[in-house]
């Protein structure tokens, strides 16, 4: 073998073996990047058991309609069916409102917010409204009194 050939094959195994580095350093950094990004990727993922519990949506408690907050009275699951699709019971709640008024939203609802045709619901939802929230007077509050006054001192 003379020198050429020699030289030849240590070319070749440093070739290889810098090869061999370098692919080593490739799979370092990947687990390295995937270590990261993921420190538990080695370990067995722990099984994951849901229990589900099954909850009546229409449960009554103390005469409240649990899901939506309203007052159990006739015609509750037909406000629930009707109103609560769309909006929250709270909006229904705080706006009290006349028989003539609740018509008039109802109205206004079905022209501009796409309110299906209510039937023969409408009468049992202005009934069931006007009879468990009634329109409030509005006014200032009471005046303040029985209040033990005292005086500043400077």
């Amino acid at each position: 073998m003379n020198e050429k050939d020699l030289f030849r094959s240590q070319v070749k195994k440093l070739y290889y073996h810098l090869t061999l580095l370098f692919v080593s350093f490739l799979l370092a950094a990947g687990l390295i990047v995937t270590y990261m990004y993921d420190p538990g990727f080695l370990q067995p993922k722990p099984e994951t058991i849901a229990i589900v519990a099954e909850v009546d949506e229409d449960r009554i408690e103390n005469g409240i309609h649990v899901r939506t907050g309203l007052v159990d009275a006739e015609g509750l699951m037909t406000v629930v069916n009707n109103c609560t699709n769309c909006h929250s019971s709270k909006l229904v709640t705080q706006n009290r409102m006349s028989a003539e008024r609740w018509d008039a939203t109802i109205k206004w609802m079905q022209e501009t917010q796409n309110l299906w045709d209510l039937g023969g619901n409408q009468e049992i939802i202005v009934n069931y409204l006007v009879t468990n929230y009634p329109p409030k007077a509005k006014g200032r509050r009471m005046v303040l009194s029985d209040i033990d006054w005292y005086e500043l001192k400077d």
